[in-house]
């Protein structure tokens, strides 16, 4: 089977993840693709198979006799998908020999344009996969379970010689939790890839460091014809708030390596308001430094408005996987060559959020990202190709093969 047929199958079982759920996992439905899959590892030889109470999917190739002592590497994907445009049953497009230019979204209204998606020109000529303008695809990151499904199956039919490989699909990823019940012990691997990624060929190994900042504030209501004075308005403090963070420093303002606060939601009236942000920075030294920026905020806002009206929160979520990944380069320098090896430019380039990858980096598990072939994820514009999942697979079969072969 091919990489995009499983795609296919895959996105027909809808798996969004809910960030307001206290479940593991979060969406029951998770399970109904885990019981799929688990299926589908018997089916191709993998050994240990088995799906934990928390959705946790594991499985192991086998070394082939006399390959037992090479290094064990894994592969890793998520099951879940974020939950904006998944609301109803989801219906790839195939386009083949896409001619490039502006593509038409079923009857949603919305166009695929190469002016907002410069890279779609150099897609002409190839089978373009994506959604009736209407839903996610679920590329990210059904797209990495098709590929290293099929690479499992290349490795049988082929009789390619291996050393040992593990296999895990994880619930909970686009909610930042995706991490944190994996077992690695059970995993069974000195070091994994994740197949979280866009272009075919990208080798990330450098990831944003990241935290949550809540604001809660605290207004003073009283009835606006006798308010003189007196009068604290919650939802203008809010204003006040973001008016004082850098204009600039905006997901829509930055690129590479440049951080931001990202507004997430706000809401408020009068007596009472909140603003929730997600804050990001690839440097240890400036994310620090955009922590004291909203402490100073908090700070100041008090003083002026009196202790207590606002209240700001901040929860860490994760760190640069560099850290870690700097002390085992063999694993971009093996990316490299498998990428070369399989007729495909590397392309090295920092991560402008997280994956699983560099959480579990943290937990003993060196885990850099690699591309799947996918291009606008998280919404309804999201496509994929035929052509750049197969050289997805191709470079983790060369990968699989490099690890083999070390003495």
């Amino acid at each position: 089977m091919k990489a995009y047929e499983r795609l296919l199958k895959y996105v027909a079982v809808r798996t969004p993840s809910d960030e307001n759920s206290e479940t593991v996992p979060s969406s029951q439905c998770q399970f109904d693709l885990a019981k799929m899959l688990e299926e589908e590892m018997k089916a191709l030889g993998l050994t240990g198979v088995h799906t934990d109470s928390q959705c946790y999917l594991y499985g192991k190739i086998p070394a082939t006799p006399g390959y037992e002592d090479k290094t064990a590497i894994g592969f890793i994907a998520h099951m879940d998908t974020v939950s904006d445009f998944c609301g109803h049953e989801i219906k790839p497009v195939i386009t083949e020999n896409y001619d490039g230019e502006d593509l038409v979204l079923g009857e949603s209204g919305r166009v695929l344009s190469s002016d907002t998606f410069g890279h779609l020109k150099g897609l002409k000529g190839r089978t373009l996969i994506t959604t009736d303008g209407t839903t996610i695809l679920g590329a990210d990151d059904k797209a990495g379970i098709a590929e290293i499904l099929t690479m499992a199956e290349r490795l049988r039919d082929e009789n390619i010689p291996h050393g040992p490989v593990s296999v895990a699909f994880t619930p909970d990823e686009e909610i930042g939790t995706g991490a944190a019940h994996f077992n690695v012990e059970d995993f069974g691997a000195e070091y994994a890839y994740t197949l979280d990624g866009d272009t075919e060929g990208e080798i990330q190994y450098e990831n944003f460091n990241a935290c949550k900042a809540q604001f809660d504030i605290r207004g003073f209501n009283v009835h606006p014809g006798s308010s003189k004075d007196t009068m604290i308005n919650a939802s203008l403090l809010a204003m006040e708030i973001n008016s004082l963070l850098p204009g600039m420093e905006t997901p829509r303002g930055t690129e590479d390596y440049e951080g931001f606060y990202h507004l997430m939601s706000m809401s408020g009236e009068c007596g009472e308001a909140q603003l929730n942000y997600i804050v990001r920075d690839h440097s240890k030294e400036f994310f620090e430094a955009r922590k004291h920026t909203l402490r100073l905020i908090e700070k100041n806002m008090n003083e002026k408005w009196g202790e207590g009206t606002v209240k700001l929160t901040i929860t860490e979520q994760y760190k640069n996987m560099a850290e870690i990944i700097n002390g085992c380069m063999h694993l971009i320098d093996n990316a490299k060559t498998a990428c070369e090896r399989a007729g495909v430019k590397p392309l090295i380039l920092p991560i402008r959020g997280g994956t699983d990858g560099c959480q579990l980096s943290f937990k003993g598990l060196p885990c850099p990202n690699l591309g799947t072939g996918g291009h606008a994820y998280h919404g309804p514009y999201e496509h994929i190709t035929v052509e750049g999942m197969d050289k997805s697979v191709d470079i983790i079969m060369e990968l699989v093969k490099l690890y083999s072969s070390e003495d």
